[in-house]
């Protein structure tokens, strides 16, 4: 019991250091995207935040599924480094002792990453198509961003603004280019705000300007000076949301067994599988020379899972063009991943204790 109580305490404090790091290069990741969106003014810059949950949401399963991989890698490869092992082996204890440890700790784990992954998963993938296609409906007026040239949803108009709006929900240096009846219509403006009338109408109206009208090419423009000008912000239509395999539910994958359906149910249902069997494998992959560093061995478990993982996106790749059948490509991965570690279990094994060897 106490050394069950250790192992437990040990890899739990190293999956929440692991976790804490792997969850944070995983926030940073979206957040560079997304600001690189937001300043392009594909996003909204307060839509940023939301799209950054959804976005964590969608990708937790794999940070659990290395959290557990590298909490219990590193945790035993310090037993090496510090010689505790060698403690271990000599007491006659074999290496399979570990496992039962190992599971405790992982299977509630691969229970969470289970449910993330059938239900919370795709439903934040939908939520995420969702609330970019209502931005993407938004009016004009909310595609404007400062510094950035927009076009508007009908592909009429765009929009330059170089100062954003301030407390008095006004910007400055409006330019705003028009296509109508094959002439080009360009307006500068010192001012400009929007106003919204009577019917829901909404107008944006530029204050102190210039109107340039003519034909591109011509030599025969208008130059027109006003006091105010108000442009009528256009509506996007609604569409419907794109049907991405990634957002169905689970009973909407089972209602409905095609090969790109049932390839995304081989990759869910193999998501907490090679977590449950990474956990295990990480257990001969610990093994490291005291003398000869840790590196190699993180090297190796690196390259496994890198491997694993795209073993598993290349088999539902094949699912859903027709090339494997579901029992095949869902279970093949993991049999293959299930032999190597029994191989690895008897590799170990048999060069655990080699002053038996020399006395046999």
């Amino acid at each position: 019991m106490i050394f069950l109580r250790a192992a437990q305490r040990e890899f739990a404090h190293t999956a929440i250091a692991v976790f804490v790091a792997l969850f944070a290069i995983l926030v940073t990741t979206v957040l560079i995207r997304l600001l690189g969106q937001a300043a392009g003014g594909r996003v909204p810059s307060d839509a940023v935040l939301a799209l950054i949950g959804f976005g964590a949401l969608a990708q937790l399963p794999i940070v659990l599924s290395l959290t557990v991989f590298v909490a219990i890698l590193m945790s035993l490869s310090r037993s090496y480094r510090d010689s505790e092992m060698v403690v271990w082996f000599s007491a006659g204890m074999p290496l399979t002792r570990w496992v039962q440890p190992v599971l405790r700790f992982a299977l509630p784990v691969v229970v969470v990453i289970a449910g993330v992954t059938l239900v919370l998963a795709p439903w934040a993938q939908f939520k995420s198509v969702e609330y970019r296609e209502r931005l993407n409906n938004q009016d004009d007026a909310a595609r404007v961003a400062p510094g950035v040239f927009r076009e508007s949803s009908g592909a009429q108009r765009v929009f330059f603004v170089e100062v954003g709006a301030g407390e008095d929900g006004r910007v400055r240096n409006v330019f705003v280019s028009s296509m109508r009846g094959g002439k080009l219509g360009v307006m500068v403006a010192e001012e400009g705000f929007l106003e919204t009338r009577e019917r829901g109408q909404r107008f944006v109206v530029l204050e102190r300007g210039r109107r340039y009208e003519g034909t591109p090419g011509q030599p025969d423009y208008r130059v027109m000076r006003f006091e105010r000008y108000s442009v009528r912000l256009e509506s996007a239509a609604t569409r419907d949301l794109p049907l991405r395999t990634r957002m169905l539910t689970l009973g909407e994958l089972l209602d409905a067994p095609t090969p790109g359906n049932l390839g995304e149910l081989a990759s869910r249902l193999g998501v907490p599988l090679a977590a449950l069997i990474l956990s295990l494998l990480a257990i001969p992959l610990s093994f490291v020379n005291p003398r000869a560093g840790r590196t190699n061995n993180l090297i190796v478990a690196i390259l496994t899972y890198l491997i694993y993982s795209n073993i598993i996106s290349v088999c539902q790749a094949w699912i859903a063009q027709g090339k494997l059948s579901f029992a095949v490509g869902a279970l093949a991965p993991h049999a293959v991943m299930a032999a190597v570690l029994f191989v690895m279990f008897r590799h170990r094994l048999a060069i655990a204790s080699p002053w038996r060897r020399r006395a046999a």
